[in-house]
């Protein structure tokens, strides 16, 4: 039979007193402080995580003259994605789905080996809620402190300390949302603006929706978000089998559980002497010992709470550990069971990522730096000319991709003896067009194209318009149609 922890008995006491309501009032969870190797890996990834997100929109990259020399550049007004070399435009937009599924099979993977060592360590939530927590001890004291003066008068002391407190998260908040901007607008340009007051509406705006969420997810949902809002929680029972490693508790060794004996002939028990400090120093406020859980975040931070515990007492440290259920059945009965890593799940997971990986490295090392794109005129068609022929107008558009002012030769195949004309040009009708179009730019041109097929089918003919890069040969082509009637003239000119 399982245990119930504190915290679900709290629970069900207060469904209970609820009577015909469903609802039940939310129990604070008063994270306690710790010390330790899992807390010291903690502070290391938080700070490597924050560094990294506010550290990044300020670093350089030359691109040339004229260019934005931010590294890392979403430039949605301008459709660019500046990613240190590579320049990615909106018909690349295939990259961020590869990148996305990248992202969810390495999670796959990463949980059905180590568990979810991504909410306990690198999710954004658990960052900026540790570095909001770390500010309330600063400021109001550890968890006694804290439950104390919660559970007291409204004093002098109390609005100060909680003033100071909210005042330091709305910082913080303010400086996330605003690091979040800088990543869409040029970091020193729209630091100057926003100060000035110059900056766009939507840079003031977005500024404030992203101060706003920071504040109430870090500072005041909380665990409430890992727990009710976020959906891994439901999937990661998916990824998870009886290899992967996760927070354990060691039964086996523990139980039964006892208050410390000092008795002269004491009853067996185990290790536990039931303190409840990994409950305490849990930031979702539950009881390890009760097992796997949906609410457990793979933090660790019990596991450094336990060990204290341990040390004090004499015991053997590593009550809780990091184990998997196979090698924990195995301990039970006095064996060691082997570690396996590459089992079916994790292979399909792996065999997954790699597959993605080596299609995104390969589209990104054949990816053309030259595209092209044709609509055919609708009003009218086609006109038929007196000499026989017919000619339709087409809009042309030629992406250049280089960041070099480029020429372009454009070229006709599938209708013979086919002459183009640039329209508003005084050049005469030729079967080849030049065509300049600056770097990183879209050159949009508007041709007619004139020719006699011999024979129209159902009164369109399939015809390709051929572009080259006169400096590198690279080319590529667009499969359009010729408009014709086939059973005589249509619109005279």
């Amino acid at each position: 039979m399982s245990r119930i922890s504190a915290a679900d008995r709290q629970r069900q006491l207060q469904l209970e007193d609820a009577g015909e309501h469903l609802y039940a009032n939310r129990i604070r969870v008063y994270p306690k402080a710790v010390k330790g190797g899992v807390r010291r890996l903690k502070w290391a990834i938080l700070i490597a995580c924050l560094s990294i997100y506010y550290i990044l929109p300020w670093l350089r990259w030359d691109r040339g003259a004229g260019r934005p020399n931010q590294a890392f550049l979403l430039d949605i007004n301008h459709e660019r994605f500046y990613f240190l070399w590579l320049e990615l435009w909106p018909q690349d937009i295939y990259y961020l789905t590869g990148l996305l599924i990248m992202g969810a099979v390495s999670l796959f993977l990463v949980t059905s080996l180590i568990g979810r060592v991504w909410c306990g360590y690198t999710c954004p939530q658990t960052v900026w809620t540790d570095l909001f927590m770390w500010v309330e001890r600063r400021v109001e004291g550890d968890r006694n402190e804290r439950m104390k003066r919660d559970s007291g008068p409204v004093t002098t002391d109390v609005i100060w300390r909680k003033g100071v407190k909210h005042a330091i998260w709305l910082g913080i908040a303010f400086w996330t949302g605003g690091a979040w901007i800088m990543y869409y607008v040029d970091a020193p340009t729209v630091t100057v603006e926003f100060w000035t007051g110059t900056a766009s509406i939507e840079v003031y705006v977005f500024t404030l929706l992203f101060t706003a969420t920071t504040y109430l997810l870090a500072g005041w949902a909380r665990e409430q978000v890992c727990t009710f809002m976020c959906p891994w929680p439901r999937f990661q029972a998916a990824m998870l089998d009886e290899q992967s490693y996760t927070v354990t508790y060691q039964s086996w060794r523990g139980e039964p559980r006892g208050k410390l004996q000092k008795a002269a002939t004491p009853t067996k028990q185990g290790d536990c002497v039931d303190c409840g400090a990994c409950v305490a120093v849990c930031p979702t406020g539950i009881d390890i010992r009760d097992g796997s859980q949906l609410e457990c975040i793979n933090c660790g931070l019990c596991i450094d709470a336990c060990n204290h515990v341990m040390e004090r007492t004499s015991r053997e440290p590593w009550l809780i550990t990091w184990d998997n259920l196979v090698n924990q059945a195995a301990k039970a009965k006095g064996q060691h069971a082997k570690l396996h890593w590459l089992r079916p799940r994790t292979m399909i997971y792996f065999s997954a990522l790699a597959l993605v990986a080596a299609i995104m490295l390969v589209a990104l090392a054949i990816r053309p730096t030259i595209g092209l794109s044709v609509i055919h005129d609708r009003a009218p068609l086609y006109v038929h000319i007196s000499d026989g022929s017919y000619r339709n107008g087409y809009t042309v558009k030629i992406v250049n991709k280089t960041q070099r002012d480029a020429i372009f030769e454009v070229t006709l195949a599938g209708l013979p003896d086919a002459r183009m004309v640039l329209v508003e040009s005084e050049a005469a009708p030729a079967t080849t067009l030049t065509l300049p179009v600056m770097a990183g730019a879209v050159g949009t041109f508007r041709i007619l194209v004139s020719g006699k097929p011999a024979h129209m089918g159902e009164g369109s003919l399939p015809i390709d318009l051929i572009l080259r890069d006169t400096a590198t040969g690279e080319t590529t082509a667009y499969r359009a149609s010729f408009m014709g009637s086939p059973d005589g003239p249509a619109t005279r000119q």
